[in-house]
């Protein structure tokens, strides 16, 4: 089972990025899809999830209104459009994805690689 994301990069203040996260290896159709964030000498932090059907979505305070979750179901590729992009969003960010529909790391049994994203000011 394997959890590809990329689309990470230098990106201006107000700016955008699209991430993406591909799974391979198992059908995830059943699974929830997590996007987590970590910021240098900070935890990691919690910032979107939902269900591969679609019919659930959760984002954190801190992105709501700015980032945005979508799927290709045939791709088995996970999206995170971020807008109005600001320094502090510079992190490294990760997709999950876990049996349950949670905003905790805990549940959440596979894990990508991490793509760098770096806002500038």
């Amino acid at each position: 089972v394997q959890l590809q994301a990329c689309g990470g990069g230098l990106v201006q203040a107000g700016g955008s990025l699209r991430l993406s996260c591909a799974a391979s290896g198992r059908t995830f159709s059943s699974y929830a899809m997590g996007w987590f964030r970590q910021a240098p000498g900070k935890e990691r932090e919690f910032l979107a999830v939902f269900t591969w059907s679609g019919s659930s979505t959760y984002y954190a305070d801190s992105v709501k209104g700015r980032f945005t979750i979508s799927r290709d179901n045939a791709k088995n590729t996970v999206y995170l459009q971020m807008n109005s992009l600001k320094p502090e969003d510079t992190a490294v960010y990760y997709c999950a994805a876990g049996p349950r529909f949670r905003s905790t790391e805990d549940a959440y049994n596979y894990w990508g690689q991490g793509t760098l994203v770096t806002v500038s000011s």
